[in-house]
């Protein structure tokens, strides 16, 4: 094929036998996602409480192609790196269908954005997140990937809302190779403009880029995270995407904390050499946090706290933020009652 689709082939679906998953054993649950390709589920496996990714394999022999490569790329990525910060991953299988088991979590970023709104999250609580998705990103670039495709519903927060984990890795793609790629579908909102801004490109003509990416959309995902508003409101994914490449349009940040403003500004710019590196962008959210004040008394009406005062944890305790290669997965029990994976596929 000489393309992408020939890095995860079928042929090349060799993840080590621990990840390897007996859809036997999968019992499944209610939807819970969904996303143009893929249903997620709640699920068992081995009595652990888990989320099911079933991949559409497409209709065409192109799309069936491109979707496996996705997904083998996905699992090949989701094998090889653990953090605290990312989705764990429980393992998969490519037959009868294309699967991809992981943690359960709590839901989506978006989904309690928008549950909270119009009411704002306390500031300590917005950086917390942006802390815990920096670090996640940090994780992913040192071992040489690219998210791409960073916005609020492919971020996943654990069931106490203390902490915020980076999940869906199918538009992820190896630093080394992106010259070789165009750019794919992702949400316009969200996504860097080198991404897309080149509409004229010649036939087989690539697009390069590199981690800075990423950086663009941290910066739009922070904004939202400290307005609890939709960036770009008022326009349409394919309007916000035009708007930021060609007429460099971003979110207002006048009323932004000086501090905040500067990461935001800086990791938005529309030059991506100009932008920082989450190492760097970690240190910027760290210095933005006051020492501990006494306990006070909040009556605004702008702002709330999640249960147990979410993403303090993030901030005030020590944190085990080492990137390493995942080990076998834990079981844990569980008692609720799922149908079995192979009656309903």
């Amino acid at each position: 094929m000489g393309s992408v689709n020939e890095l995860y082939s079928r042929e090349e679906f060799n993840v080590e036998s621990k990840w390897l998953i007996d859809p036997k054993l999968l019992l499944v649950g209610p939807k819970i996602g969904e996303g143009a390709h893929a249903k997620v589920y709640e699920g068992k496996y081995k009595n652990q409480n888990v989320a099911i990714k079933v991949v559409h394999k497409g209709e065409t022999p192109e799309e069936i192609d491109k979707r496996e490569a996705h997904f083998g790329r996905e699992v090949a990525m989701l094998s090889r790196v653990q953090h605290k910060n990312l989705v764990k991953f429980m393992g998969a299988c490519m037959e009868p269908i294309m699967v991809i088991v992981t943690e359960l979590l709590g839901g989506t970023l978006r989904k309690y954005l928008v549950n909270t709104r119009p009411r704002c999250l306390d500031m300590r609580v917005a950086i917390g997140y942006a802390l815990d998705i920096a670090r996640g990103i940090e994780c992913l670039h040192s071992h040489g990937i690219i998210h791409r495709d960073l916005k609020p519903e492919n971020l996943l927060l654990t069931a106490d809302y203390k902490s915020v984990k980076l999940a869906d890795f199918g538009l992820a793609r190896e630093e080394s190779v992106t010259e070789m790629m165009t750019a794919e579908t992702g949400t316009y909102r969200w996504m860097a403009p080198e991404l897309y801004s080149t509409v004229t490109l010649r036939q087989g003509e690539k697009k390069h880029y590199n981690h800075k990416v990423d950086a663009y959309s941290f910066a739009i995902v922070l904004w939202e995270l400290i307005h609890n508003k939709l960036p770009f409101e008022g326009m349409s994914n394919l309007q916000a995407g035009y708007a930021a490449a060609f007429k460099n349009t971003r979110p207002s940040a006048d009323d932004l904390p000086q501090d905040l403003a500067l990461i935001v500004t800086s990791c938005w710019k529309q030059d991506p050499n100009a932008r920082p590196n989450f190492t760097q962008i970690i240190q910027m959210l760290l210095s933005t946090i006051s020492p501990p004040q006494p306990p006070r008394i909040f009556t605004s009406q702008a702002a709330v706290l999640p249960p147990a005062s979410p993403g303090m944890r993030t901030l005030m305790a020590k944190r085990d933020d080492s990137c390493e290669t995942p080990t076998t997965p834990m079981e844990n029990p569980s008692s609720r009652f799922f149908f079995c994976f192979s009656q309903c596929y």
